[in-house]
Formats: structure tokens, sequence, C-alpha cells
């Protein structure tokens, strides 16, 4: 996605506020559903430990990259969502996801982010069961656990583009892409994506590497290395689909 663009699964976000939101709640059984058509999510660094054991860890295209879990191998291809909308069982489900569909907006005249959420999600419905709002105005224990998740998110999204400028000040990323056939001779093919060049960066010089180890991004480095084993798991989980299937692309967004 492009910076004119809205964040994936946004649609319409708002400034989360009393006096618009106190007769909305949060649905009881949401699920995971507006998940269900991304073969792609974002990734922030304290996450990719846990991630890098479920799925292939990429990065996107363009001047500053994003890690990104693939989910999926076609476009609009989830593998981790069910009919019900429910996240496949012990498996990860990325913060992203888990944050929807609240979400911190800059507001660059001011330098400062708004806690919003999005209007338009499903599972924002009238009512008091999960209210956003007490009685008297005051934000809801869910309203400020959604800004602790939102605060802590971007400060670990801060964090992850620092490791990013540094993979593309190294010049350690290459484009890839993955082919793969299925066993009915099916074909497909995801492509737009990079990955870390594992001889570009054996090839680091020592004060870089050290530089790196003393940022703690060397072992973010290494678990994208042992994600890309999971490619399996994405095989292991496809079914044949009809002729004529669009191939897949990481996605964008932040």
């Amino acid at each position: 996605m492009t910076s004119t663009t809205l964040p994936l699964f946004y649609i319409q976000p708002r400034p989360l506020q009393a006096a618009l939101h106190d007769k909305l709640s949060l649905a009881e059984q949401a699920g995971y559903g507006f998940a269900g058509a991304t073969n792609a999510v974002p990734l922030v660094a304290g996450e990719i430990a846990v991630a890098c054991r479920h799925y292939p860890i990429v990065f996107t295209e363009g001047a500053l990259p994003s890690p990104v879990a693939v989910l999926g191998l076609r476009g609009q291809e989830n593998l981790f969502v069910d009919a019900d909308g429910q996240w496949r069982a012990g498996h990860y489900v990325p913060a992203y996801i888990r944050r929807y569909p609240f979400i911190f907006m800059e507001n660059t005249d001011r330098g400062e982010y708004t806690l919003c959420i999005d209007e338009a999600a499903a599972s924002v419905v009238e009512g008091r069961d999960h209210p956003l709002f007490n009685d008297d105005g005051s934000p809801s224990a869910l309203s400020r656990s959604a800004l602790d998740f939102c605060r802590d998110y971007q400060n670990q999204h801060a964090h992850t583009m620092e490791f990013m400028r540094a993979l593309a000040e190294a010049d350690v990323l290459v484009e890839n892409r993955a082919d793969i056939t299925l066993p009915d001779g099916q074909r497909l093919s995801l492509s737009g994506f990079k990955i870390i060049d594992e001889a570009k960066f054996n090839k680091l010089p020592e004060d870089e590497f050290l530089r790196w180890r003393a940022n703690g991004w060397l072992p973010l480095v290494y678990f994208h290395f042992v994600s890309i084993g999971t490619w399996s798991t994405l095989l292991d989980r496809i079914q044949p689909s009809a002729a004529g299937t669009e191939p897949g692309k990481a996605a964008d967004s932040q």
C-alpha cells in the first residue's frame, strides 16, 4: 500500500470520542474474518521471535521495506482463518491483526498520535456488553487496554523501522519469489518481496556487525532465516483452486 491509502483493513478510522462512541461496544465473538482475504500482514520487532516459528517472514519492496508474515500463497488467501472467522488453533496471531479495529494515527500538524477506531469494522456494534466508554463518559477498561496496546505497538514499530533502515543502508536485501508446484500440477508464484541475502550479511564490516549486536538487530536477522523453513507449512495447508487463480504478492502496509 502507498502512503496515500489507509492502512490494511481500515476503512473508516476515526478518533475515539465519548461524544461519538459512547453507545458503541465490541462484539462478543468478532473473530478474524476481516483478515480472511489477506495473504500477508506487517510484523513488529518484538513479535518476530514467535512469528518465525509459524510463518515465513519476508520484507516488502520500496525505499524503506517492512517485515511481513506470509499467510497464504495466492492473492486474497489466508490459510489460517477458517470459514467461521477463527484463527487456526496453535498458531500465533500477529499483533497487527489483534490490534484491529483500534489504531494510532498521527496528527502531522501536532506531531502526536491519537487512538482511533474503525467505525466500519463488523466488530463495532451498538450496545453495552463490551462498551468503549463508561456511563460517566470516561474510557472503559477495554478502551484503556486498547490505548496501551496501540502505544506499545507504535513504539515497537519505531524500533522495527530503525532495523529496516539498517538493512536498507547495508544493502543486504535482495528480491525473491516463491515458485511452487502443487501435487496436481498447478503452479503458484508469490512475488513482490525481499529477503536478507545471507552472503551479504556475512560480509558486514566488523564495526557494523557490532553495532547491530548492540542494537539487538542480530536476533531479528537469524529469526528471519529460521522462518524460511516454514514455507512448507503453507504448502501443507493449501488446497488446489480453480484454474486462473491470481498469483500472490506480499502486502505492504503500516
